[in-house]
């Protein structure tokens, strides 16, 4: 009987604290949202735009929104032609399938629609896409978003976003036309993708803008475990013709609750642009605690770099190269990648692109490309149904957006 006393007094305390910390919450709440609103202006229409209670209305659709914003609606489509020396796997795709995955077969690498909405105020962004690339290499939850986040001005250059994001990790994107090139370097592919969570954005102006952010995970729209992944990214173009970034993140990524795994990953790229040359250098460093093979007891780091060059012969065609380096010899990032042995083994690759650029009109281009990819000390290809050190691959792609 004590016992039981014991206890109901114990729930009732527990109970009791809960309330507390939700009423002092809630009231730190209220006078954020009451400072806030002191540096935005409430607008006089908010009847119309507040939505309270409207959803089971006899006319539902007269839905109230502001008119001062710019509403864009945007396309994308990428078709590719590629072949592969190296074997497929048994899904059809090759290794470090992201761009034109599949060998000698013509197929669509992305198939989008996009809608941005910006004002002074508020902001959001919705793409939804499909194709070879979103199928091999995306996310497999919520698959056809490419990212989906809406935001809106705290005070002043000061912006927070949330939802679904694309990477801002590095110079290459999952999207062929913000590329040099038509294949994504290794480094490019074993970097987080996309990202879900939130971001605070201050733009001091055209050249310096600083971020924190927070996220469920290194690379998943959903979470894997109870840790987040925080980071900053800071950008800065001292010129019209250069643009400088710098990126950091922290994360614990383990899967088993008894190991942790602290991952610290730093990115940094400049860009160079001018009328004929175009050309950027990326740099990665990366150390994460309890990976080192086999026994998972010491720390590791990985080191990856690439740069890409273009030189423009006149506005319609251009030619271009990329030279790509990526170690991970305790596999931070690649595992489980299998020798022909079916050793795994971490990766120490090395990749040589080279092609060319036409543009018939301006939003719309066609690549051929070739490249030559090395794996030093190890074996994880076939060259021509033979384990191999190398692969050999050809492309050729053709864009158009609106």
């Amino acid at each position: 009987m004590e016992k039981l006393c014991f206890e109901t007094k114990l729930n009732e305390l527990q109970y009791l604290s809960f309330m507390m910390k939700h009423f002092i919450f809630s009231l730190f709440f209220f006078l954020a949202l009451k400072g806030f609103s002191q540096i935005i202006p409430i607008p006089d229409n908010i009847d119309s735009v507040d939505l309270t209670f409207k959803g089971t209305s006899i006319n539902p659709y007269n839905i109230g929104y502001e008119k001062d914003g710019k509403l864009v609606i945007s396309g994308y489509i990428d078709v590719y032609g590629s072949h592969y020396s190296d074997t497929s796997n048994s899904n059809g795709y090759q290794k470090f399938p992201t761009i034109s995955p599949r060998k000698d077969q013509v197929g669509i690498n992305i198939l989008q629609v996009s809608a941005k909405y910006q004002s002074a105020h508020f902001r959001g962004t919705a793409t939804i896409f499909g194709g070879d690339c979103p199928e091999s290499s995306w996310s497999g939850y919520l698959n056809f978003i490419q990212e989906a986040n809406v935001g809106f001005k705290l005070y002043k250059k000061l912006w927070l976003d949330a939802g679904f994001f694309r990477t801002h990790f590095g110079l290459e994107s999952i999207q062929p036309r913000e590329n040099m090139t038509l294949s994504l370097a290794t480094t490019t592919y074993y970097e987080p993708y996309f990202l879900s969570g939130a971001k605070l954005t201050w733009r001091h102006s055209d050249k310096l803008s600083i971020q924190l952010n927070a996220f469920n995970s290194f690379n998943q729209f959903v979470e894997t475990n109870k840790n987040k992944a925080v980071g900053l990214s800071i950008s800065y173009n001292p010129t019209d013709k250069i643009r400088t970034t710098f990126s950091t993140i922290i994360c614990n990524e383990s899967v088993i609750p008894s190991l942790k795994q602290v991952r610290w990953y730093n990115n940094a790229c400049i860009i160079y642009n001018s009328k004929k040359v175009l050309w950027g250098l990326e740099a990665n460093y990366g150390y994460q605690t309890n990976t080192t093979l086999p026994l998972l007891n010491s720390s590791s780091f990985l080191f990856s770099s690439l740069f890409s060059a273009k030189y423009r012969f006149n506005p319609c065609w251009s030619t271009y190269g990329r030279v790509e380096f990526y170690y991970d010899p305790n596999e931070i990032l690649t595992g489980p990648v299998e020798n022909e042995n079916h050793t795994i083994v971490g990766e120490n690759l090395i990749g040589i692109t080279h092609g060319y650029e036409f543009k018939p009109i301006p939003n719309s281009y066609f690549r051929i490309e070739s490249r030559v990819f090395k794996n030093n000390g190890n074996r994880i290809f076939s060259f021509y149904n033979s384990p191999s050190y190398f692969r050999l691959e050809v492309l050729a792609g053709i864009g158009f957006w609106f």
